[in-house]
């Protein structure tokens, strides 16, 4: 993209506005001084809460007609197939398009070094953790002042983004969540493809995205190319419990720091305890105490995040008492084990959980932070993954670890080929087996109706979902406040005939 081409101020529309990635785009392109619009099929929150806070207009649904006066630039959302009508018009009128990954590059990364977030699991939230660490140390040393773009809302900041102008003289670090799904309709190539990191994280690598990828063998064969892309005097931090990840950074030209557990890893975990709904654990790095960590939030998985995040961070000069406080303020993200609602001793919890290994691990999280409470869990079958049968075995065995299981029917189940399409009722055929007692309703409304009057003070909820959920997040709380007015008003008639 010329210099001609990345003038301020021009009109730039977003089809597919919505998603994480999208909407923190417009919010970067408003900031940099663009006039910003976009489209989507739907709105929820946090992206919607977000867009509407900035002040960038969201047309709902898809009409052509939102593009009757032609703006400067499309970027086209890596949702949109064609036949979307508004697709369709830019094509016809060949309004200059491009993809949300191409002008992040072209707009955004060049003259900064670029730090990247990878993996099947735990990009968000370790992308947070790490612009958290940033934000803490640029508060002593303006050398770390970073821009970042996050797949979700971080909680320390309210946003999914933050640019700072280009520096002077040097190469401001900028932090982002590398996606391994596509980019675009006529760009079928991972999204990080387009981010050439100077130094980065790999956390997991396993089967996923299946709309996209045939097997796990093309999902390593995406992430060994992510991988071939950090320039030698680069670094890569990549998680020591996976043998994908050991495949995958086999043939890596830059140094690489394995993290986790293994005795022999750079960067070793040791003593974790879990306390107070949050963890502590000493980490050494190659054989060496490094410093002893706390983080505020329970689950294994997140202590494996926070020490990917103290890896890269450290090892790109941030002091280590920076990050460990930052760590022991850290607040999470939105949609990440987020307590939506606290009613009549119910606790509602909002996770983006959906892979089976995420469900298995928000589980475990939930089960250290409310010991001894009654655990549900609440799947929609949304990701293009989850709404097929690939993973069935293994959803079965990361819920069993519920104490009660509520699946709703397959979102969009039309769009699967039945041969591959998710049966939601052998799941709960299989889980009650198990002894763990299931069953299935057809919507938001129609759960929340079933759920509502089962539960009793002292149960959790994890609702687990990667989209709106038909705002159960909302509807259920609701149903438990009327409920309880119910009860106090009858409550309130036994007293007024007993007298």
């Amino acid at each position: 993209m010329g210099m001609e081409e990345r003038r301020v101020g021009r009109h730039i529309y977003l089809i597919g506005v919505c998603g994480t990635a999208m909407a923190s785009l417009a919010g970067m392109l408003k900031a940099a001084g663009h006039r910003v619009s976009g489209s989507d099929a739907a709105a929820y929150p946090p992206m919607s809460d977000q867009l509407a806070e900035q002040g960038i207009a969201v047309h709902q649904p898809y009409d052509a007609a939102h593009l009757s006066v032609a703006p400067d630039l499309v970027v086209v959302g890596n949702a949109i197939s064609r036949g979307n009508v508004e697709l369709e018009e830019v094509l016809d009128r060949r309004i200059p398009f491009c993809s949300m990954a191409a002008l992040l590059h072209d707009e955004f990364l060049a003259g900064r070094e670029s730090l990247v977030v990878a993996g099947t699991h735990g990009k968000t939230t370790t992308t947070s953790m790490l612009a958290w660490i940033y934000e803490v140390a640029a508060r002593r040393d303006a050398r770390f002042a970073a821009s970042f773009l996050i797949g979700g809302v971080a909680e320390n900041f309210g946003t999914s983004f933050l640019v700072r102008p280009p520096s002077v003289g040097g190469r401001p670090p900028f932090l982002l969540e590398g996606d391994e799904y596509d980019t675009a309709f006529f760009d079928k190539g991972p999204k990080f493809l387009h981010y050439f990191p100077d130094a980065a994280i790999l956390t997991h690598v396993e089967f996923d995205h299946a709309d996209i990828y045939d097997d796990l063998e093309a999902v390593k064969t995406a992430f060994k190319r992510f991988v071939n892309l950090i320039p030698r005097r680069g670094r890569l931090v990549a998680f020591d419990g996976s043998e994908n990840v050991t495949e995958c950074v086999a043939k890596a030209f830059c140094a690489v720091e394995r993290y986790g557990k293994a005795a022999d890893s750079y960067w070793r975990v040791r003593d974790l305890t879990h306390a107070d709904g949050g963890m502590r654990w000493r980490l050494d790095r190659a054989g060496d105490f490094f410093a002893d960590c706390a983080l505020p939030m329970p689950g294994e998985h997140n202590a494996l995040n926070a020490t990917a995040a103290a890896a890269l961070a450290a090892g790109q000069g941030v002091p280590a008492a920076a990050i460990m406080e930052a760590l022991a303020s850290f607040r999470s993200v939105k949609r990440r084990l987020e307590v939506r609602a606290e009613v009549n001793g119910v606790t509602v919890i909002d996770d983006f959980a959906h892979h089976p290994t995420a469900i298995r691990e928000t589980l475990h999280a939930l089960r250290h932070a409310y010991p001894g409470r009654r655990l549900w869990a609440v799947l929609e079958p949304r990701s293009n993954t989850l709404r097929r049968n690939v993973f069935a075995d293994a959803l079965v065995e990361s819920l069993a670890l519920a104490d009660r299981v509520v699946l709703a029917a397959v979102f969009q189940s039309g769009v699967i080929a039945e041969a591959e399409r998710l049966v939601p009722e052998t799941i709960v055929r299989a889980l009650q087996k198990r002894g763990v007692p299931a069953e299935v309703r057809e919507d938001a409304e129609a759960i929340v109706a079933a759920l509502a009057p089962q539960l009793e003070p002292g149960d959790v909820v994890a609702i687990l979902s990667n989209g709106g959920f038909g705002d159960i997040y909302h509807l259920l709380p609701q149903a438990l406040s009327q409920l309880s007015q119910a009860a106090i008003g009858d409550a309130n008639l036994t007293v007024s005939l007993a007298r």
